[in-house]
């Protein structure tokens, strides 16, 4: 590839992993899609699993800030929809799932960044578990 690619420029300085810069924006919306999905069913993985799959969200937005316009449209359908679907299917939590020192380092806000702010309503047994400790 010759020509700059932001989006794939901004994961490698994130520290993604090879396959995440390798897919790049695509990816990160069929991940989001996959995640939405395992919430829709009951999310069986663990809290650890859930923050990296929060992470995965976040990842997405600032991707999509730095992507050509012609690039963001072509998945902002899919994204939008993606999130309709997960805010059917989370609830408010109590505080950031990260903490609110975090949540105020990162200056992330429940009206902007909505995915750090909620909880699965059907967590599966491992996450239930997670969370009597959180």
């Amino acid at each position: 590839m010759s020509h700059a690619d932001p989006v794939r420029d901004y994961l490698r300085q994130s520290g993604a992993s090879h396959s995440v810069i390798v897919n790049g924006l695509r990816g990160l919306v069929e991940n989001w899609e996959r995640v939405v999905r395992e919430i829709e069913k009951g999310y069986r993985l663990t809290f650890d699993d859930y923050l990296n799959d929060m992470d995965g969200r976040q990842l997405l937005e600032n991707a999509m800030g730095l992507a050509p316009e012609e690039i963001r449209a072509a998945y902002r359908e899919r994204v939008v929809a993606a999130d309709r679907a997960a805010e059917l299917v989370l609830v408010p939590a109590s505080r950031c799932i990260w903490g609110q020192i975090v949540a105020d380092d990162e200056g992330w806000r429940p009206e902007k960044n909505w995915w750090y702010f909620r909880l699965p309503k059907s967590p599966g047994p491992q996450l239930a578990e997670d969370l009597k400790s959180w």
